[in-house]
C-alpha cells in the first residue's frame, strides 16, 4: 500500500508538504500542490482518513436525517446536498427517519457518535423537540431543511405562505368560492405556514373562513383520501381543493376519483410541491414547484459555514416557490 512518503518521494518534495496539499493545513505554490496531486494519483495514494481525523477532531463527513422514504419530495434535495457536500469534499450519511420523532431522536445520536461534522436536519413533529433539542446541548452543526421551526439553527426553506397566497388567489380567480383545504401533519412548521397562508388570502379576497373546509392529516396519502371524502361529504362540499404537499395532493386525487367525479369539470384540484409524475396524471395537476436543488445546495453550504464558524450567527434562506399552471382548475360550473 503507497504511503505518504511514496507520494513526497515520486513529487520530490517532503513529507510535510505532502501533508498540507493533502489536508490543505497551509498554503502551497500551485505548481508543487499539482506535482504532488499527479503523484498521488500515480501510484495510488488514499490517505488515512481515521487517522486524520483523530488529529484534526474532523472526519470530513455530514449526516443527512431525512424522510427520505416516506415523502418522495426530499429525493430531490438529498440528490443536492449530497452532491454539494461531495464538490465540498464531504462523505454524506444518509439515514431515513421516517417521519417518526424516537426514529429521528436514535438517528442524530447515532450519527453523533460517529463522529460526523455536523448534520442537515428535516425534523419531524415531534412536541417535544428531541432531536432539536439534543444537537444544541451536543453543539454539533446543524441546518435545517425544509421545515424551520427553531432560529437556534441555521435553515433553508420556501416562502410558504406567500407560495400558498399565489395558489390560492389562482383558484378564486377563476370564480371559486368554496375553496377547501387538504393539509399535512397539523404539527409541521409548513402545514401551519400554508394553512396561514391559506386563511390570509381568503381574508384579503373577502372570502368567508368555513374551518369545516379545512381539513389535515398525518404524513401519508390514507389520511390525506380521508380527509378529503371528509371534505366531498360535506352538504355544500367545495368546488375547488388546494392540498398543501405533494402527498395531500395523491390522497386527494384518489377520494375524488373514488366518488367518479371528474377534474376540473366536477372539482377542481391545485397542491403544493411539483412531482415528476404530476404531467401523467389526467388531467396534468396545477401546483407549486418548490427549488429543490437549490435549498439542498443552499443547505449543505450553510453547514460546512457552521462547521467552520461554529459561533457565527444562525442563518434563515426562504426561497421563492414557482406556481405551474397545468389543466387541472377551470371555472365552476
Amino acid at each position: 500500500m503507497a504511503t505518504i512518503a511514496d507520494v513526497a518521494r515520486e513529487a520530490g518534495v517532503s513529507v510535510s508538504t505532502v501533508s498540507h496539499v493533502v489536508n490543505r493545513t497551509r498554503k502551497v505554490a500551485p505548481a508543487t500542490a499539482r506535482a504532488v496531486q499527479a503523484a498521488i494519483d500515480l501510484i495510488g495514494y488514499r490517505p488515512n482518513v481515521l487517522a486524520r481525523s483523530l488529529k484534526t477532531a474532523s472526519t470530513q463527513s455530514v449526516g443527512i436525517a431525512i424522510s427520505a422514504i416516506a415523502n418522495a419530495y426530499f429525493i430531490d434535495i438529498i440528490c443536492a446536498i449530497e452532491a454539494e457536500c461531495a464538490r465540498l469534499g464531504m462523505m454524506v450519511f444518509l439515514s431515513d427517519t421516517q417521519d417518526d420523532p424516537d426514529r429521528e431522536l436514535a438517528v442524530v445520536i447515532a450519527l453523533h457518535q460517529r463522529r460526523v461534522d455536523g448534520v442537515i436536519l428535516a425534523p419531524s413533529a415531534d412536541p417535544e423537540r428531541r432531536a432539536l433539542a439534543y444537537l444544541g446541548n451536543a453543539r454539533l452543526p446543524c441546518v435545517l431543511v425544509d421545515r424551520t421551526p427553531d432560529p437556534m439553527f441555521d435553515q433553508v426553506g420556501v416562502n410558504n405562505r406567500e407560495a400558498m397566497q399565489a395558489l390560492v388567489e389562482y383558484v378564486a380567480g377563476l370564480g371559486h368560492r368554496r375553496i377547501g383545504y387538504v393539509g399535512g401533519h397539523p404539527g409541521l412548521q409548513t402545514t401551519l405556514e400554508r394553512i396561514g397562508g391559506y386563511r390570509d388570502s381568503l381574508e384579503r379576497l373577502g372570502l368567508t373562513f368555513d374551518e369545516r373546509y379545512l381539513v389535515t392529516g398525518s404524513a401519508s396519502t390514507n389520511s390525506a383520501t380521508s380527509a378529503t371524502h371528509a371534505l366531498l361529504s360535506l352538504d355544500r362540499p367545495p368546488s375547488a381543493i388546494v392540498a398543501g404537499n405533494n402527498m395531500a395532493t395523491v390522497g386527494a386525487m384518489r377520494a375524488i376519483r373514488a366518488r367518479g367525479l371528474r377534474v376540473p369539470q366536477d372539482i377542481s384540484i391545485v397542491g403544493f410541491d411539483d412531482f415528476e409524475w404530476a404531467d401523467c396524471f389526467e388531467p396534468r395537476l396545477t401546483l407549486v414547484a418548490q427549488p429543490c436543488e437549490e435549498i439542498g445546495r443552499r443547505a449543505a453550504i450553510l453547514l460546512m459555514e457552521r462547521i467552520a464558524a461554529p459561533n457565527g450567527l444562525r442563518r434563515s434562506l426562504r426561497l421563492d416557490a414557482r406556481l405551474i399552471v397545468r389543466d387541472s382548475c377551470a371555472r365552476p360550473q
